[in-house]
């Protein structure tokens, strides 16, 4: 499994990565392991200004659905467009083409609270 160094991540399987001043989410890949072949992704919540942990959407796979929930608080700024048509880039993906969201974060100092890879690694296993 794939665990990049440049990330922080969540106990709920997000990741966040900071593109200047604003920060790039998705879900892990042992996350999308998990929830299997991802068939749609819906996020409503774009221009919206959420807490932490709050719920932004939600990823549907063959035989589940799950919530996706914001690392940190901050408005949601842009829904990735190619999730649409193409919601499968999670799993080939993750850290890459699938990525989820951005956000302006509220606080940008509250990412650094967040996991690095090798605490997320041995919390999965």
């Amino acid at each position: 499994m794939n665990f990049p160094e440049n990330l922080r991540y969540t106990k709920d399987h997000e990741w966040i990565r900071i593109e200047g001043d604003t920060a790039v989410i998705g879900i892990t890949d042992f996350a999308q392991q998990e929830l299997g072949d991802i068939v749609y992704i819906e996020i409503e919540t774009v221009g919206q200004s959420l807490e932490a942990e709050t719920v932004f959407g939600t990823v549907e796979a063959v035989k589940t659905v799950s919530d996706l929930y914001l690392p940190v608080a901050g408005t949601i700024s842009e829904v990735n467009p190619a999730l649409i048509a193409s919601p499968e880039l999670v799993n080939s993906d993750p850290y890459g083409q699938g990525w989820m969201v951005k956000i302006k974060p509220g606080n940008p100092a509250d990412i650094g609270q967040l996991m690095d890879a090798a605490s997320y690694q041995s919390t999965v296993g």
